[in-house]
């Protein structure tokens, strides 16, 4: 998205809510990639992206990162449409269970450097 982009209020709104109430694999996750830690990319947590807020994103890899927690499921036409649409973006869209998170993060944090490295 270019400078200068609208945002929708609704969602910066919201987006500005789910920062403040991360999951605990969102705040694990987020303390691994904050502060360039990984490849020295930039992550932002809980970014809007047109009509739709991402759990994670590195905009210099066009890289969005989903968590997933049980109702993951019965959210998956959703999500299919969400995807397709970030994908025409040009985004890469790669996703994790939340128990990956909290059981294997360097498992977790293995898979996103080798997508980061894709793209340099």
């Amino acid at each position: 998205m270019s400078r200068g982009t609208r945002i929708d209020p609704v969602a910066l709104s919201r987006a500005r809510m789910l920062r403040k109430d991360m999951t605990d694999a969102e705040r694990k996750l987020w303390r691994a990639l904050r502060g360039q830690q990984i490849g020295g990319f930039r992550f932002r947590r809980q970014h809007v992206l047109g009509a739709y807020i991402v759990d994670f994103v590195c905009l210099e890899a066009r890289l969005i990162i989903e968590l997933d927690g049980s109702q993951h499921a019965e959210r998956a036409r959703y999500d299919d449409v969400r995807t397709a649409w970030l994908g025409k973006q040009g985004y890469r869209l790669i996703r994790f269970w939340n128990h990956e998170v909290l059981c294997s993060l360097d498992g977790v944090l293995t898979s996103i450097t080798q997508a980061l490295g894709m793209v340099q």
